[in-house]
């Protein structure tokens, strides 16, 4: 197994995800396998000084670059599903902490 798909593995998608591994770069923009019309880029994992509820804490962060085909979704629908997606991540819901 190479860790590759197909191209018909990928019919049917709309969005593809696409992370370079832990030794990978902080961010990175992905292009976009078409027809799907988006993609989002996940940047390793590597632990950040952060302010949270007025401490300062080292919390482990990855940062998200999302690529969107505009002829199917704006830059606003865009910016909310990256809120969403962080609200997501951050939330305790499915968490063990």
């Amino acid at each position: 197994m190479q860790g590759r798909l197909k191209r018909e593995e990928l019919d049917g998608a709309t969005i593809s995800i696409s992370n370079l591994g832990a030794r990978g770069p902080d961010r990175f923009t992905a292009i976009i396998n078409p027809p799907q019309s988006a993609i989002l880029a996940v940047g390793r994992q590597r632990n950040c000084v952060v302010a949270r509820n007025e401490n300062v804490e080292v919390r482990p962060l990855s940062e998200f670059t999302l690529t969107v085909d505009h002829r199917v979704a704006d830059g606003r629908l865009a910016s909310e599903f990256l809120a969403r997606l962080v609200e997501l991540l951050e939330g305790r819901d499915w968490r063990l902490q």
